[in-house]
């Protein structure tokens, strides 16, 4: 079983620059797939993800 743990004191590590996230950038994107965001690292500017789902809002924005 793996369990979940919360950390405050840990930051993570974008994997392309090795530097410490203390933000991560967002920006919209429209298309033939709906409304999704890519998020990326504000140092090496590398994309970190993007969401899968049509219209959602990171962080409740």
């Amino acid at each position: 079983m793996i369990t979940f743990e919360k950390k405050e004191d840990v930051a993570p590590v974008c994997p392309y620059c090795k530097k410490e996230l203390s933000k991560v950038w967002f920006r919209h994107l429209k298309g033939d797939l709906g409304k999704r965001c890519i998020y990326f690292c504000p140092e090496c500017k590398s994309c970190l993800g993007v969401s899968h789902r049509k219209g959602i809002a990171p962080f409740g924005l």
